[in-house]
């Protein structure tokens, strides 16, 4: 299928052919011929092209509480969409087969205008980029984005919250939800967990979609011994409470072995509960234990 060339966002150009991708915080270095980490971008001549533009891994239609969104058009359904890649590599990811994946144009081309039209045909309220980094497909949940707002769509990211102050300044005005995952407040743990440095960018980076007004919940999936500290628990409940307000919602999830993870046991219920004390004795309003029928 012939697709229709669109201009890479945020790069600029290096010496020796190289480029510089700006959208996350990794800020690749790309050489000639070569992908950025995340597989999304690759160096054409020492110009940026878009790897992946347009090309799904999973298409499903989901309640929005699945995301989990759970102020934010409770009740309707969205037409959730993924791609390939990740600016992440986590340990314990559920999607790594996605995420993770090497192998160019598997999947499907799906054009920003098929997105609008199957949300609506579906009886779909809205939709989102989910199941890998949304972040990394910039340009095209941009151009995704400005079609389904037109034909009055909410749209929404999951997202890990890597994305650069510039690059979500570009998405933000055609966005509407950002649920984004708080992994820990240790930068410790983004190096070990999830293969990055500079973790903490997510907070700045939360804090500045608070300001531009984007709905924001929060979920921090609860890992034994890696992130389930009460010190750990209690400065990210402070810091949602004190950054986000205390009607930000915050899930806290159930960890299940998998990946390069699956020797670790599931996250036992009572850590659960004392996360849930923890955010109740910051202040917050609305706390949301999750994988767990009953807790």
């Amino acid at each position: 299928m012939n697709k229709k060339p669109v201009k890479s966002l945020l790069w600029e150009k290096l010496d020796n052919n190289s480029v510089r991708c700006n959208i996350c915080y990794n800020r690749c270095i790309i050489g000639p011929g070569k992908v950025s980490r995340c597989l999304s971008r690759k160096n054409i001549n020492g110009e940026m092209s878009l790897n992946t533009y347009g090309m799904a891994s999973s298409v499903a239609v989901d309640p929005i509480e699945k995301k989990p969104l759970y102020q934010f058009y409770p009740g309707s359904m969205v037409f959730s969409v993924g791609g390939w890649g990740c600016n992440f590599n986590c340990k314990h990811c559920q999607n790594w087969h996605i995420s993770q994946n090497t192998l160019e144009h598997k999947g499907y081309y799906l054009t920003p205008e098929k997105i609008a039209g199957l949300a609506i045909r579906y009886k779909c309220r809205g939709v989102c980029w989910t199941y890998n980094e949304p972040a990394i497909w910039l340009e095209y949940t941009i151009d995704s984005a400005k079609l389904a707002r037109e034909k009055g769509l909410y749209t929404a990211y999951v997202t890990n919250g890597f994305m650069t102050i510039e690059a979500l300044d570009l998405i933000a005005p055609y966005l509407d939800a950002f649920r984004v995952d708080l992994k820990s407040f240790e930068n410790g743990f983004y190096r070990e967990i999830c293969g990055v440095t500079g973790g903490k960018n997510v907070f700045k980076t939360t804090k500045h979609a608070k300001k531009l007004g984007l709905h924001i919940e929060t979920v921090t999936n609860v890992i034994p011994g890696k992130n389930d500290s009460e010190e750990n628990l209690e400065n990210i409940a402070a810091w949602v409470a004190q950054n986000l307000g205390k009607n930000t919602p915050w899930h806290v999830t159930r960890f299940f072995p998998d990946y390069r993870l699956d020797y670790l046991e599931p996250t036992p219920l009572e850590t659960l509960h004392k996360a849930e004390e923890i955010g109740k004795k910051a202040g917050l309003k609305y706390i949301y234990p999750g994988n767990v029928r009953s807790v």
